[in-house]
């Protein structure tokens, strides 16, 4: 790839990073304004709060991280500060998966219209079950960064003091241990959520759908406001469930060790990953009516100065 292609893409994702920060910023501060002035907050705006924050900080280490070592290539696989940046990274990353779960599954059962009596159940409890779960996944997501944190220090150091035999390089045993041991558990911490997440925004679309062909064969027309909120909903869902699967995805690829700070395609990856954490806040604010009549205001207070 071309020096200047390559350029382009990095300055995209320090773009799209920026764009993430101010998003997820936003709902943080509009949320936290909200449960102080509340003293507590619904179940759903719990999740979309703790999902904005652990997406503000994963922008953050993962910007900083790449811009950082950008520039200080050569001790790149040599400095412990990567190491901290990497134990960050696994904890945020593994948090913000998990939240999305929960939101995914809280818009499953409040929405989905399905009469099964483990529906129903679910449906009654999982709210005041809402803190207990944000809790738990930040424990799983402490468990996952102490995963990390061994592998680092009993292959990596051991590799340094020269405990492994053979003629191999440093990298060549990095990449080795990419692919045994750090992609082995990142699929399988992160398979968890995302299994959990793909049914049940697979059973929330399909009871959208079918409430909305119901609509249809009652006459509604297709110009109807109740035909056209399930139409926008089904939008809604089905951009979550598309940037949720391409981040899942660049994650795997990037862990597997496809994409290195050295490979032209570095930054398209990162990119990609990024995408969901950076878009998906603005399809949330949206479609929160708090959060949109916020975002509003601040819209026409930017217009007006601006004008004046």
């Amino acid at each position: 790839m071309h020096p200047a292609v390559s350029t382009l893409f990095m300055l995209l994702f320090v773009l799209l990073c920026l764009l993430g920060i101010l998003a997820n910023g936003f709902i943080v501060l509009v949320l936290s304004r909200e449960w102080r002035r509340r003293g507590g907050l619904l179940p759903s705006d719990m999740i979309l709060l703790c999902l904005g924050a652990s997406r503000f900080c994963l922008q953050w280490v993962g910007m900083v991280h790449n811009l950082y070592f950008f520039i200080h290539l050569a001790e790149y696989s040599r400095v412990s500060t990567r190491q901290l940046f990497r134990l960050l990274w696994y904890f945020v990353n593994s948090a913000t998966f998990w939240f999305g779960t929960w939101l995914s599954v809280l818009f499953c059962l409040k929405i989905a219209t399905f009469t099964h009596p483990t529906f129903l159940w679910l449906k009654w409890r999982f709210p005041g079950s809402v803190p207990w779960l944000l809790l738990g996944s930040l424990l799983i997501s402490f468990l996952v960064t102490l995963l990390v944190l061994g592998g680092n220090h009993i292959v990596y150091q051991g590799f340094l003091i020269g405990k492994f035999s053979g003629n191999l390089t440093y990298d060549t045993w990095r990449s080795r241990l990419q692919a045994r041991y750090f992609l082995p558990l990142n699929f399988v911490t992160l398979s968890i959520p995302c299994s959990v997440f793909l049914f049940s925004m697979v059973l929330l679309i399909d009871s959208l759908r079918r409430h909305r062909r119901t609509m249809r064969h009652n006459a509604h027309s297709p110009q109807d406001p109740s035909t056209q909120a399930h139409t926008r909903a089904l939008k809604s869902l089905v951009s979550f469930l598309v940037l949720y699967a391409l981040s899942f995805l660049s994650q795997m690829i990037d862990t597997a060790g496809f994409f290195s700070l050295e490979n032209d395609w570095y930054w398209v990856s990162q990119n990609v990953f990024y995408l969901c954490t950076s878009v998906h806040p603005f399809i949330l604010i949206l479609s929160n009516p708090r959060l949109r009549g916020v975002f509003r205001q601040l819209l026409l207070l930017a217009r007006g100065f601006w004008v004046a």
